[in-house]
């Protein structure tokens, strides 16, 4: 386990540790290009240090302030990681739901979150998807408005899994870290809002105490 003083690093340590890592996953990013001849994420500077921050950077360590300063030096972006390259089955994507209207339908804000989760789900049509939120409105919970969202979208219906009973974003992580044990997943991408996937991401890393990479993935709003 990685104490709290192995994160206490300065300006300049962490600058030079990011170069290091960039310079690392990038040649692994050339590497996989060339041995797939597939390349379908988006292959950035931000995307491949988020690629390490993901992996080496910490936040694959079981130890809280490790995950939260991890997390914390990654750029939030609307860009696909590479971990949905590197193994597509093994990683599922994760959506999470936001409050429905009174009559149970989607407000602009999940809309935005689905939109996104299905431009991964249409490129990544191996992987599947867990959709994660309770709070029923007209007898309709989040997670049943997203699933009935994507299969109207073109999403085959058994690739969706609802987790219907997380009231927060923590009971999300939790609840979600389950299915995912269940079902051997390898690796998680979370969709959610700008404002809300890095707190997310920190509920999920520790949530599955550092059991396998988790990535976010922001929608436009």
């Amino acid at each position: 386990m990685i104490g709290r003083g192995a994160f206490l690093m300065s300006a300049g340590s962490r600058s030079t540790f990011r170069r290091v890592a960039f310079a690392s996953v990038i040649a692994g990013g050339l590497t996989l290009g060339h041995s797939t001849d597939v390349a379908h994420a988006d292959i950035t500077p931000i995307t491949l240090g988020n690629s390490v921050m993901s992996t080496l950077g910490g936040c694959l360590f079981p130890d809280v302030p490790a995950i939260i300063w991890c997390t914390q030096q990654e750029v939030l972006t609307e860009h696909a990681p590479l971990m949905l390259d590197l193994n597509p089955v093994g990683t599922v994507i994760v959506v999470l739901g936001a409050g429905l209207y009174d009559d149970g339908t989607i407000q602009p804000v999940l809309r935005e979150r689905l939109d996104a989760a299905l431009a991964l789900a249409q490129r990544y049509p191996a992987s599947q998807i867990i959709a994660s939120g309770g709070v029923p409105r007209s007898g309709i919970t989040e997670a049943r408005a997203m699933r009935t969202w994507l299969i109207a979208n073109g999403v085959a219906p058994e690739r969706i899994v609802e987790e219907n009973t997380s009231t927060s974003t923590v009971e999300n992580a939790r609840n979600t870290a389950a299915i995912l044990a269940e079902r051997g997943a390898q690796g998680a991408v979370v969709v959610s809002s700008p404002n809300h996937v890095e707190r997310a991401l920190i509920d999920f890393r520790k949530a599955i105490s550092g059991r396998f990479p988790v990535s976010g993935v922001v929608s436009a709003g």
